[in-house]
């Protein structure tokens, strides 16, 4: 008999072959980290399964299982090897295996050269996640698997990581989402995370195998696939234990089953971990660090029979919500912390009517909100202020140290610092593509090991041994402590380990500081997870000094609050906020409509409250709420929509149709191409603003990971082109852009220059269309017209130099009108917002940061602040070549220098960057533009966006700079 094991990360799968090859036993059970034990105990029964002279040969195969086959000399074999080894006996024929396990994905592409490509620092997208999302909707993947067969819509939900993915699902479900629709569209995530993961440019065709539990157990996730790779694949008979199939097929070597369990049961695995000092040496040591902590105390005072004025903060967080009710003193006479259930609502009301039963003749004379809630707040309890968190931490920290230096509020889902400077916050440092080391990082494994949270925190005190397990996505960290279990470590030490884990992700994965120092000596730690005196204590610890912690330090934002009504308000003797009376008449009504007032067709939450007030959410502008056009005479970004879409498909008097794919650098040239094709007489094909579905259909073709988002959007165009049937796509390589007289030199970055050539290695083209992928060069306008006759002859019949030189001198006029109709717009609008006594936002970035889908609707989002919008090249034309501290070579860099420039002469323009992820010359340009700007003494920020941009943390940036232009609080 050939048994082969799979010992994975979390189940064991047993096989046993006889000689002709058939499945004569199989077992599946999940080892709960036990994995030693329960490898032996799966032998056992195989032992038993069989008579006593019955010989065997074993292979172990898995994540797990290499140290046991080494400790117990039995044949290993590599998993990937043996599934590739199963699929070649069982189904011959397969090109791409996609295998989702607990916590790892795969896909092995067998046609042509084999490649395996796993998921690495993230494990989004497997069963894990579907497991942990399954939990958030209140169901078991089963029942979400039958949830999906009903589904009517898709939602977008983030898949790469598993909190962030809560963050999109948690306000779905309190907006009255469906579940079945939910549960389909988490499928979808899962499929997007897997294929733009994994594929990596290469095209998953052919004879699709789907292996492993979720695909197994899912017929509804086999259907998100085959949708999405426009295939129908196959999951297989035994679908679940092809690993341990291949390893039973490559089992050669007899073993004694008895000797092997009785090897397994002295097999001790080394311990990858690393242990760490204790946080505190001894209980008189603790002591000390309380009594110092103790010291940041606000007074308190009674709320029962309170006489005097009174004034309420509330913070509405993303998993909790915090409330303070403050007197005349600044004295504390009652507060709440309670969890959402993502819904703060009705927590809210119910806080207010204990407020108002405890004291019926409370005088509240303002309120105030802040948080990822303070709008639906503010509008369903008449609340007198809303305050973005920033500002409401600042004022709360500066209660406590006037002369505060940076504040780190670590919370539910989201991690805030502030660097502050003259009493002003100077840089803000968000947590923005991941969410481990936060708040409910630490909740999860509390819950996991059956501990509350402060039970949790506590054992990690007086840990001799604090394991170190690094600072990793939550999920892979989940397996890191169940190999810390197996390993025998307790869980005091795991509990120390986790909230050092949470000081190491905050301080060098967000903050990323080049030295401790220039955080400053002066610092406030805030937040929920700052009471965790294990975190407080490892932060110290990291940091090299002593930090203030405020005993409220969870009420912060709720205080700060507070705080800012009573200075709003002085001595007035009531705000609105909703009484008594009208709360026992509370009513509230969600209604889901999608807008249709615009392309973007946002899906709408409208939320109804007694008294007739109502509050919008979803929205990317303010059309839905003020039922007027999104301010779009002061926006720039919509006026160059307008005019590209201008440039739309028509047809030539040659049979021949060019396709020009609207993306990266195309989004300033197709003007000057358009006008190109057309005057030589060709049709023009021009792909559409990139949307969620053009992404999905190239995302299958995308090489790189960490490329920046409008370079993977492009594959996406190229797919469009490609489906309308096109005779040729022009997409030339570029080195070089048109000459602004700026810079050093005019170079396009490299991602704009060549990425023709990965269009080019990573999509199919065969017969037609025809990439014409040439290198070409506008900026020697001389030498253009030549070139262009010569490239374009190789691949079209009757190109005459002539016309060729007549097409360009058009298309040269046409791209200097079309620059000039975008400057006479944005000094319209310069001119408008002073005479209006508006700011001015030069909202700088790339060509490609006009499509609505790159940038997320930022610009709409600024205009519904009342601000003007202009970008960085209405205005560096304005400024003369200047010397900078770089080299100065890259066309669009010299832009930004140069715009930064031109803002520091007007007094009510600010500048902000938007930066696409993986831009890698960007750290550059951060550095310099900062020293030009605080030259100018102007507000400089820098927002980054790629394709999950958590726009929660782009609002409170926005909400905070803007806030700052009129309180000067902001340097």
């Amino acid at each position: 008999m050939k048994i082969g094991l799979d010992v994975g990360s979390t189940t064991i799968k047993t096989i046993v072959l006889d000689d002709s090859g058939k499945i004569t036993y199989s077992s599946y059970e999940r080892h709960f980290s036990q994995i030693t034990a329960k490898t032996g105990e799966a032998l056992l029964k195989v032992k038993e399964a069989f008579p006593e002279d019955t010989s065997f040969c074993l292979t172990i195969s898995g994540s797990a299982g290499m140290g046991m086959a080494e400790s117990c000399q039995v044949d290993f074999v590599q998993e990937v090897y043996a599934t590739k080894v199963a699929a070649e006996k069982n189904a011959p024929d397969t090109d791409v295996i996609i295998e989702l396990g607990g916590e790892d994905a795969k896909i092995i592409f067998l046609n042509g050269a084999m490649e395996a490509r796993m998921n690495g620092s993230c494990a989004g997208g497997t069963g894990a996640f579907i497991d942990q999302m399954a939990t958030l909707l209140g169901i078991t993947p089963d029942e979400m698997n039958d949830y999906a067969r009903e589904s009517v819509k898709l939602y977008t939900i983030a898949s790469r990581c598993g909190v962030f993915a809560k963050s999109d699902i948690q306000p779905l479900i309190n907006q009255g989402a469906d579940k079945r629709d939910i549960s389909a569209s988490i499928f979808s995530a899962v499929v997007n995370q897997t294929i733009g993961g994994l594929a990596q440019g290469r095209a998953i065709e052919g004879n699709v195998l789907y292996l492993g539990g979720p695909l197994t157990f899912m017929p509804e996730l086999q259907k998100s696939f085959d949708k999405a790779l426009a295939l129908e694949g196959i999951c297989p008979e035994n679908s679940l234990y092809y690993v341990a199939l291949g390893a039973a097929l490559c089992a050669r070597s007899p073993v004694d089953l008895d000797q092997v369990i009785k090897a397994l049961s002295r097999y001790e695995s080394v311990s990858e971990f690393q242990t760490l000092p204790p946080l505190f040496a001894d209980e008189a040591e603790y002591e000390t660090f309380r009594r110092r902590h103790s010291q940041a105390d606000v007074e308190y005072g009674t709320l029962e029979g309170y006489k005097g004025l009174t004034w309420l903060g509330i913070d509405a967080g993303s998993t909790t919500v915090k409330a303070v009710v403050i007197g005349e003193k600044k004295e504390i006479l009652d507060s709440t912390y309670l969890s959402n259930s993502g819904n703060p609502v009705p927590i809210v009301r119910e806080y207010l009517t204990h407020v108002y039963e405890r004291c019926p003749d409370i005088r509240i004379a303002g309120s105030c909100v802040t948080g990822y809630g303070e709008d639906i707040i503010k509008n369903a309890f008449s609340i007198d202020w809303g305050l973005v968190e920033t500002m409401a931490h600042l004022k709360a920290a500066q209660a406590f140290m006037p002369d505060v230096e940076f504040i780190i509020d670590i919370g539910g889902q989201d991690m805030k610092c502030f660097k502050i400077h003259n009493s002003a916050i100077d840089n803000i440092y968000l947590n923005e593509a991941c969410s481990s080391g936060c708040g409910s990082f630490l909740q999860t494994f509390a819950g996991a090991l059956n501990y509350s949270s402060e039970e949790f925190s506590r054992l990690g005190l007086f840990s001799r041994n604090a394991v170190d397990l690094g600072s990793r996505c939550t999920v892979f960290m989940n397996s890191s402590v169940k190999q810390a279990q197996k390993d025998g470590v307790c869980t005091e030490d795991i509990s120390a380990g986790l909230s050092i884990s949470v000081v190491k992700n905050a301080i060098y994965k967000v903050i990323r500081p080049a030295s401790m120092d220039e955080l400053g000596k002066r610092i406030v730690v805030q937040g929920g997870t700052f009471l965790n005196d294990a975190v407080l204590r490892a932060f110290e610890r990291e940091m090299g000094f002593s930090v203030v912690r405020p005993v409220i330090a969870g009420l912060m934002g709720a205080y700060g609050c507070a705080l800012h009504a009573m200075e709003k308000t002085g001595s007035k003797k009531a705000g609105s906020m909703i009484t008594m009376e009208e709360l026992k008449c509370f009513d509230h009504q969600v209604k889901n409509i999608n807008c249709g007032l615009c392309n973007n067709n946002c899906l709408l939450s409208v939320n109804t409250f007694s008294g007739g007030r109502k509050y919008i959410a979803g929205n990317k502008c303010e059309r839905p709420v003020t039922k007027r056009s999104s301010d779009a005479d002061h926006n720039i970004y919509k006026y160059k929509q307008e005019l590209l879409e201008g440039y739309s498909s028509v047809k030539g008097r040659r049979k021949e149709i060019i396709g020009l794919p609207l993306g990266l650098n195309y989004y300033e040239l197709v003007p000057f191409w358009h006008r190109f094709f057309t005057a030589l007489g060709f049709g023009v094909e021009v792909s559409p603003f990139s949307n969620r579905e053009l992404y999905l259909a190239g995302q299958h073709s995308i090489p790189s990971d960490t490329v920046c988002f409008p370079a993977k959007m492009l594959h996406g165009h190229i797919q469009y082109l490609k489906e309308k049937q096109v005779d040729a796509i022009f997409y030339p390589c570029m080195s070089f852009n048109f000459d602004e007289g700026l810079g050093d030199n005019n170079y396009n970055c490299p991602v704009v220059a060549y990425y023709p050539e990965v269009i080019a290695a990573n999509m199919k083209f065969e017969n037609k269309p025809v990439l014409i992928n040439d290198y070409v060069g506008p900026h020697k306008k001389k030498f253009f017209p030549q070139k262009m006759t010569e490239l374009l002859g190789h691949y079209f019949e009757d190109i005459d130099i002539k016309a060729v030189k007549k097409a360009s001198e058009l298309a040269f006029r046409e791209r200097d009108l079309y620059l000039l109709k975008v400057r006479k717009k944005a000094w319209q609008i310069i001119e408008g917002a002073r005479q209006e006594g508006r700011r001015i936002l030069v909202l700088a970035g790339r060509p490609y940061h006009v499509d609505p889908e790159i940038n997320h609707g930022i610009d709409m989002l600024i205009n519904g602040f009342g601000v003007s919008v202009i970008s960085e090249d209405c205005v560096s034309h304005l400024v003369h070549k200047f010397p900078v501290r770089v080299l100065n070579q890259w066309m669009y860099h010299a832009r930004l220098y140069a715009a930064a420039k031109y803002v520091c002469t007007q007094k009510d323009m600010e500048l902000v960057q938007l930066v696409s992820f993986g831009c890698g010359l960007d750290a550059i340009t951060t550095d310099e533009v900062r020293s030009i700007i605080e030259g100018g003494g102007k507000i400089y920020t820098q927002i980054k966006i790629d394709e999950i941009t958590n726009l929660g943390a782009v609002r409170v940036r926005l909400r905070s700079l803007l806030a700052a232009l009129d309180r000067q609080n902001f340097t």
